[in-house]
């Protein structure tokens, strides 16, 4: 690396920082004794971009005047070799190109020219007109110039949108309701009654909250008392619709109570209280001793519902 060279590099300005990258990177694998000669594979790799796009900046700081490319070829076997590249601070005093050899701004054009290595079935390394590699049919750059063709859709959106919202809520209704509303469903709505987004909101009000076509109309109605102006979207009616949800649940809860016959009684009353106490006196329930007065007693005695043992054993003298 020549310090030289990286810290001339770090001085330019006005330049992105993608192409000042591909120019430090340079200027990193300059040497001063013998040049800056690194294929574009490595700068590549040390920039972290594509060679397509390693070529673009390279054509930038080269129209620039801050770099020059020498395309270099081997005398005697004719094969392409490593791009020496000239930096903008060896400009100063330019040397002609050794004629023995043939690099130089002249042999541009003939490589241009020439068809790609079939050894190595390598294209041309940058975006000029050479013919693809016979191995790989075509030429492994990209060419910058040109952009995708995109398909036209098959449908417009906007009809598969109106489509979508006719399919989701009946459009008499939605008309009766943007009506309700105090809009005209025939003229222009706001954005957020449009398509198929509001359909679906109100679609999710019959849905979630069980209201029927006519419970949503007559609470639309209603909402023009409280507020006068229409609503911005169906979001704004949620917490009415809500309400008239719960009104409607709780109508059809009264209607069910009212439905109800009333308990009848099971009790029946007390007619015959000697023939009561003593089926309690008979009985293992819990039986005060204070409940049967003497004159009780007498009676069930008399009448032979109870016997004087049973009467001792329950405590009752």
């Amino acid at each position: 690396m020549s310090h030289a060279a990286t810290n001339w590099a770090i001085q330019q300005r006005g330049l992105k920082p993608a192409t000042k990258i591909v120019l430090w990177h340079l200027c990193d694998r300059h040497n001063p004794d013998f040049g800056c000669f690194p294929t574009q594979a490595r700068l590549a790799e040390d920039a972290e971009m594509s060679i397509s796009s390693l070529n673009d900046h390279l054509k930038k700081l080269e129209v620039l005047g801050l770099i020059r490319r020498i395309q270099c070829q081997d005398h005697r076997t004719k094969r392409r070799q490593a791009t020496r590249y000239i930096l903008g601070f060896e400009m100063i005093d330019p040397q002609e190109p050794s004629p023995e050899i043939g690099d130089g701004q002249d042999g541009i054009d003939w490589e241009n020219d020439t068809e790609p290595c079939p050894e190595f079935g390598d294209g041309a390394n940058s975006e000029f007109e050479a013919g693809p590699s016979p191995k790989n049919r075509q030429s492994h750059l990209r060419n910058s110039e040109t952009n995708p063709v995109r398909e036209p859709l098959s449908k417009p959106v906007k009809e598969e949108e109106d489509a979508q919202a006719r399919e989701i809520v009946d459009e008499e209704f939605f008309g009766s309701l943007l009506a309700a509303l105090g809009f005209d469903p025939d003229g222009p709505l706001p954005g957020w009654w449009q398509g198929w987004p509001p359909r679906e909101h109100v679609r999710r009000w019959q849905t979630d909250l069980g209201l029927t076509e006519k419970d949503i109309l007559e609470a639309a109605a209603a909402s023009r008392q409280e507020h006068p102006e229409p609503p911005d979207g169906p979001k704004g009616l949620d917490r009415i619709m809500q309400r008239a949800a719960q009104r409607k649940a709780d109508e059809k809860s009264r209607g069910r109570r009212k439905a109800r016959k009333p308990a009848t009684s099971e009790t029946r009353p007390i007619t015959d209280l000697p023939v009561f106490y003593a089926e309690m006196v008979n009985s293992d329930r819990y039986l005060p001793v204070s409940a049967i007065s003497n004159s009780m007693r007498d009676a069930m005695l008399a009448r032979g519902l109870v016997t004087v043992e049973r009467l001792r054993e329950r405590g009752i003298r």
